[in-house]
């Protein structure tokens, strides 16, 4: 779980989140909560000593790490990692993988101990996302991002987009990690359980996030997150941790 969790909109990187955040003890029990939910983003992590890349979430992810682990990340707009990854989001879903797997062991070990010495690991990781091609959303994939996020169907978001739906859902698995029926999903999943954890009533949420009813939105749920919804929309302690 994560403790301390901060966020701040990135100066830098178009549309990213840079984060820090220190590890506590998971609750045991039946039910357990997911330190991560899918949400079509992809990060660029440290924890001393290591950076990794969380790829795109098709379920919820769990950490293993004791507590007390400091780590720190840049969390992209979706659709905007590959290009500085240099690897196609679709090869990294459901993958937590060091940077040396993608890029020479050298550079990284150089990356890594700049990072370890930075005061704001953070911005160190702006800065490395910066160096290595990190540049506005593709208008056509923004556009994707908006529509889907919005309720609009994949059909409709294709012909706005001016593409035929088999060139939708290749630019979606390598911009995304998955295709566009899949990222509508999550966004609205990420939409309904922003709704709920305003005080929104359930039922609400789920006729406002365009699910048939309350039941469905609870499937759903249970299916991306691997959790209850109630117990996702509980006030957080934490924010999630994307490692």
């Amino acid at each position: 779980m994560a403790d301390g969790y901060q966020e701040r909109a990135s100066q830098g990187v178009p549309g990213a989140v840079l984060w820090t955040s220190t590890t506590t003890p998971g609750a045991d029990g039946p039910d357990p909560v997911p330190d991560v939910l899918p949400d079509g983003c992809m990060d660029l992590l440290w924890t001393e000593g290591r950076l990794f890349v969380a790829g795109p979430d098709t379920r919820g992810h769990r950490s293993d790490d004791a507590g007390g682990i400091r780590f720190a990340g840049i969390r992209f707009f979706p659709g905007t990692a590959p290009d500085v990854l240099g690897v196609p989001a679709d090869e990294l879903r459901d993958r937590r993988v060091d940077l040396a797997d993608l890029w020479p062991s050298g550079l990284v070990r150089r990356l890594t101990e700049r990072v370890d010495a930075a005061p704001d690991p953070a911005a160190a990781l702006e800065a490395v996302a910066q160096v290595h091609g990190a540049a506005p959303p593709d208008p056509v994939l923004a556009h994707i991002v908006a529509s889907l996020g919005a309720g609009r169907t994949v059909a409709a978001t294709a012909e706005r987009a001016g593409l035929s739906a088999r060139s939708l859902h290749r630019r979606s698995l390598a911009a995304f990690g998955y295709g566009p029926k899949t990222l509508a999903r999550v966004l609205r999943m990420q939409r309904a359980l922003a709704l709920a954890r305003t005080g929104v009533p359930l039922a609400e949420t789920a006729t406002r996030a365009g699910y048939a009813d309350q039941a469905h939105l609870a499937r759903e749920v249970r299916e991306l997150a691997g959790a209850p919804l109630t117990r996702l929309v509980r006030p957080p302690q934490g924010a999630p941790l994307p490692g």
